[in-house]
């Protein structure tokens, strides 16, 4: 498991949000599901990827509600599609993953458990969040996508 690391300028998006508990993963699916068919509807689309965005409040305390985004990546958010929302995802350092399969949460507990710990970085304060590009395939265990983790290095 050897990511990319890489600084990543500010991006924008455009998408629906809604804040979730760790238990309530159901409600991506939901998320999903409103906003792909409206998806159309957001002008100037840097590219036809999805991108799926985690907002936590406390990455160590993951009892607490996050926020979680179904959206796309845009060159500017004119036009703002009715009750879709613009967000900034900041510019710094991330471990990039390739997932493969339907299994996050398995790929997730190597990057932390396994990663992590021996990389010399740590988890910093900013989203995470998951590209899914045309090698994704909702549902295929021959799906692709690049997970960013947010790090920071560690200072001794």
């Amino acid at each position: 498991m050897i990511p990319k690391i890489k600084n990543c300028s500010e991006i924008k998006v455009i998408g629906l949000s809604a804040k979730i508990k760790m238990n309530e993963q159901h409600k991506i699916m939901a998320l999903w599901k409103q906003f792909m068919p409206r998806k159309h509807e957001i002008e100037n689309l840097a590219s036809e990827d999805l991108i799926a965005i985690q907002i936590y409040s406390d990455f160590n305390n993951l009892e607490k509600p996050f926020d979680i985004w179904a959206c796309a990546e845009v060159l500017d958010d004119h036009n703002l599609p009715e009750a879709m929302e613009t967000f900034m995802i900041p510019q710094g350092d991330y471990a990039i993953f390739n997932h493969k399969g339907m299994d996050a949460g398995a790929t997730y507990q190597k990057i932390m458990t396994e990663w992590l710990p021996t990389s010399g970085y740590d988890i910093d304060a900013r989203p995470h969040f998951q590209v899914m590009g045309e090698k994704y395939k909702n549902g295929s265990s021959d799906s692709e996508e690049d997970f960013y983790v947010p790090i920071r290095l560690i200072k001794n």
